[in-house]
């Protein structure tokens, strides 16, 4: 892997809500109806038309991603997607690894070059942490390997605990731990 899309990675814990990028993603639930943590969080900084926004979309299937106009925040996009409630006999892994991916492909679609997302499923779906942030970061690091219109992908975690392990595990992948199927 070029050590030119490892720069493209930023990992920080700040407010999602308070970041200037094109697209801040929000891990929603399926009706896309708001609640509780980011996605509660995205809904009340955004105000009102974000929530009329959503229901015109008639929601969106766990793995899946929709977008709409990001309106009172700084980032001109949200990008909703729904991760799965972790259960350790599921199809965890792919589904998560599907929201990462629908993602990045509206990114491609909407012509987005700065992308936050938050730690998908790791709030009140349950997912753990360090398997959560393995996903995340392979499937961030081969799409941008592939696609080179991403010029900066952050992930905005709400806990520095959060933001220490995902510095720990992107510091492996920079070091040579990589999967195999991303190659050097």
């Amino acid at each position: 892997m070029k050590n030119d899309i490892f720069e493209k990675i930023k990992i920080i814990h700040k407010d999602i809500t308070n970041l200037k990028v094109d697209a801040i993603v929000n891990a929603a639930n399926n009706s896309l109806s708001g609640g509780g943590g980011v996605d509660g969080a995205i809904h009340k900084a955004a105000g009102p038309n974000l929530l009329q926004a959503c229901k015109k979309t008639g929601g969106c299937p766990t793995g899946e991603a929709r977008i709409t106009e990001g309106y009172n925040l700084f980032a001109s996009y949200v990008i909703h997607t729904v991760g799965p409630v972790y259960k350790k006999k599921n199809n965890n892994e792919q589904l998560l690894t599907l929201c990462y991916n629908n993602c990045l492909s509206l990114a491609q679609e909407y012509q987005i070059k700065t992308i936050a997302f938050p730690a998908i499923s790791c709030g009140i779906y349950g997912y753990p942490i360090d398997k959560a942030c393995e996903i995340a970061l392979n499937t961030c690091l081969a799409f941008i390997e592939k696609n080179d219109f991403i010029h900066q992908i952050i992930f905005s975690l709400f806990s520095s605990k959060y933001k220490f392990i995902y510095e720990k595990h992107f510091n492996n992948k920079i070091s040579g731990d990589r999967p195999s199927y991303i190659k050097a």
